[in-house]
């Protein structure tokens, strides 16, 4: 089970659904031409586990003097699992990631794309070492790499199946997926900010640069709550203009998005304490779990 926590077991369960619905309920519900098999569709899936999962593991190496502050009763590394071991483990998974990563490169005829694996393991190692410590950027790196997920099968199944006939359609899902991509970025990154202020007692006693540590929680919170608004304006905007023929969709949006984001608004606001913010967090990934998943129900809003 200490490995299982290690590696974030249910966050990793997540992605999996959400490329398993971006391939069986997006791609073959529209007659896409793809170019993975089920099987190298599978293999895309465990690559992009083992990276995540070894981006969880590398991150818990380097936060460890932090979470002995922010959530001791929490603590793996140095306490369930050795810090050697967790060091060997996310080698481990970065091999087996970028090796199926180069195995599928070289299966499409694009040796290049390998690149895609490598660079995202080295983004998520330069995170956890060094760029999480640089206000800001850190946050939107790490939200660019979750957003990317969602855009992933569109690169190594959609683009190399891309001709002359089907450019049409395949960059109508291509379009779709990226506005999906964008939703996951927007969202992980408000948690990103939220999770900075929940942890900034361990941040600052590590000398760890977060926005709340300079600008203090009140500015924070506005600041969050001015970027919230774009997520806020943008489901108004797809639900008004692409789901308001079918009451089933509407409703689930208004229910299971954007009513938590308008609660989380007033929420953040008023934030203070620890546990507002672990809270509001979890709303947050409570928000990206249905709007993502929501992908296994766009064949309703192109029949409407």
């Amino acid at each position: 089970m200490a490995y299982l926590k290690l590696i974030r077991w249910s966050n990793l369960i997540f992605i999996a659904l959400t490329l398993i619905l971006v391939k069986f309920s997006f791609f073959e519900e529209f007659g896409a031409a793809i170019t993975l098999s089920t099987f190298g569709y599978a293999l895309l899936t465990l690559a992009t586990l083992c990276i995540a999962a070894s981006g969880y593991v590398i991150n818990d190496i380097y936060d460890v003097q932090a979470d002995k502050i922010n959530k001791p009763e929490k603590l793996i590394i140095g306490n369930k699992i050795s810090e050697k071991k967790a060091n060997n483990l996310f080698i481990i998974l970065n091999v087996i990631g970028v090796g199926i990563g180069f195995y599928l490169s070289n299966l499409l005829g694009k040796p290049g794309f390998v690149a895609i694996f490598i660079f995202s393991s080295a983004l998520l190692y330069l995170y956890a070492s060094y760029l999480k410590q640089i206000p800001v950027l850190g946050n939107v790196l790490i939200s660019l790499l979750v957003g990317f997920v969602v855009l992933l099968p569109s690169v190594l199944d959609l683009f190399p199946a891309i001709n002359a006939q089907n450019k049409q359609i395949q960059s109508l899902l291509f379009s779709i997926l990226l506005d999906y991509a964008i939703f996951a970025f927007l969202i992980n990154f408000l948690r990103e900010m939220v999770k900075d202020q929940e942890d900034v007692n361990g941040d600052y006693n590590v000398g760890i640069q977060t926005l709340p540590i300079i600008l203090g929680h009140r500015r924070t919170n506005k600041i969050i709550f001015a970027i919230g608004i774009l997520p806020v304006a943008a489901i108004v905007s797809y639900t008004y203009n692409y789901l308001i023929e079918n009451t089933f969709l509407v409703i689930y949006a208004l229910v299971f998005i954007l009513a938590p984001l308008l609660y989380f608004q007033v929420r953040i606001w008023e934030a203070k304490k620890k546990k507002d913010y672990a809270h509001l967090s979890l709303i947050l990934k409570i928000i990206l779990f249905f709007g993502l998943i929501s992908i296994g129900f766009y064949q309703f809003i192109l029949t409407s």
